[in-house]
């Protein structure tokens, strides 16, 4: 263990990995727990998919492909970034990753330098400060509150920005909040970082097609900033394909080329299988999308009711992605057989232990007085979660 390189033995474990895994060890002790600690849409991957990846195998498509990935599948995410975001990414401008994870670690690599600044809104997905760890980046956090629906304003971004920042990274729809940035927001922040021309944007929009509110909206779409932002999006979410492990960026041709040029020495291409199948999903029209998108909204409105009923939860109205992030100072300072809950980490524990029901602590994510509940399982499963969160918590004092 101490022959470890440091960053490695200062690189935190996934919290949402770690608290699936201790879902899984007490199941396997035969414990009834409902698991809302991933998010993982619990749909099946659409048949035209599956069936596109059949073919592709019978075809032959079993062999190394260009890093990248097959000119033709980044042709057919060009069409779609036209098509469906108003952007215009020439296929060369396009890199294929093995999930929008690695396609965001590949630009954090290529653009941060050892001091350079970060920007992160908080809350975060986990990952994000870890891979700027990696990078020896410096995080610069810009804290959001519940009743300003987990947004920044323009004027806490400006105040943020230094000489010294390289890079801000943030998700709309985004995890774990479900917030959405709507059009005259995100138009407010791109005014501002128009305004510092040294500063680039990793916008990650894994969850685009899971918006309940207006037509999502790319922050590349104004004109004044696209050529310093890195759109990052996938299959996972839209299409119930988080096995398949396909993401992807659009970037300007300087940075996808850097991107093609680390991910092509310790991956290199992702599965050509998937890569096939990614073209049935993009070309094979919004139906089955839509049909899942309808089904969260319902699961929404079902947890959002719910959730309301238990006093002492403060909670926004998430308008996308699949999360709530809820607000459990409250139940701070309370305790059950001894036990205190001093902060989310413990409201998490005790859950999973005393509840039955699995949920991630929002420290994870930066933000330490919060818990994530994912609400993409089945309606079953989302009425007696809350059930249980509803009794376990009455039990604190």
């Amino acid at each position: 263990m101490q022959d470890l390189a440091a960053r490695i033995a200062n690189l935190n474990e996934s919290a949402t990995i770690k608290m699936a895994q201790m879902t899984r060890e007490l199941k396997s002790q035969g414990r009834d727990i409902v698991d809302l600690s991933l998010g993982e849409p619990d749909f099946e991957t659409p048949v035209h998919i599956r069936e596109a990846a059949k073919k592709a195998i019978d075809d032959g498509f079993t062999h190394y492909t260009p890093v990248a990935g097959y000119l033709d599948v980044r042709q057919a995410i060009s069409d779609k970034f036209l098509r469906e975001n108003n952007l215009k990414y020439a296929p060369d401008q396009i890199v294929i990753s093995t999930g929008a994870k690695q396609s965001i670690i590949n630009a954090v690599l290529c653009l941060v330098n050892p001091g350079d600044e970060v920007i992160l809104p908080t809350p975060f997905w986990v990952s994000y400060s870890a891979m700027i760890r990696l990078a020896e980046g410096v995080i610069r956090e810009i804290t959001t509150t519940v009743e300003a629906d987990f947004k920044i304003s323009p004027e806490q971004l400006e105040a943020a920005i230094t000489p010294k920042t390289k890079l801000i990274m943030f998700s709309s729809p985004c995890n774990p909040t479900g917030s959405v940035y709507n059009h005259a927001e995100l138009a407010a922040l791109a005014d501002i970082i128009a305004r510092h021309p040294h500063v680039y944007v990793i916008s990650d929009e894994i969850y685009e097609h899971i918006n309940f509110s207006d037509k999502h909206v790319s922050l590349a779409s104004f004109e004044h900033v696209a050529d310093r932002v890195i759109t990052v999006n996938g299959l996972s979410k839209a299409f119930a394909m988080t096995g398949w492990r396909l993401g992807f960026i659009g970037a300007p041709a300087w940075i996808a080329k850097a991107c093609d040029k680390m991910q092509g020495q310790y991956t290199s291409a992702t599965c050509s299988i998937t890569q096939r199948a990614a073209i049935a999903a993009l070309n094979g029209g919004l139906e089955t999308v839509d049909e899942m998108k309808a089904a969260f909204l319902r699961r929404k409105q079902l947890v959002f009711g719910l959730l309301k009923e238990i006093e002492g939860i403060k909670l926004n109205d998430p308008q996308g992605a699949f999360y709530f992030f809820p607000d459990m100072r409250n139940y701070f300072g309370r305790s059950f057989a001894g036990e205190v809950i001093r902060n989310a980490d413990d409201l998490a524990l005790f859950l999973l232990y005393h509840g039955n029901i699995s949920v991630v602590s929002g420290s994870a994510f930066g933000d330490a007085n919060c818990i994530r509940l994912s609400y993409a399982t089945s309606d079953e499963k989302l009425k007696e979660a809350m059930r249980r969160l509803k009794s376990a918590l009455a039990l604190l004092q």
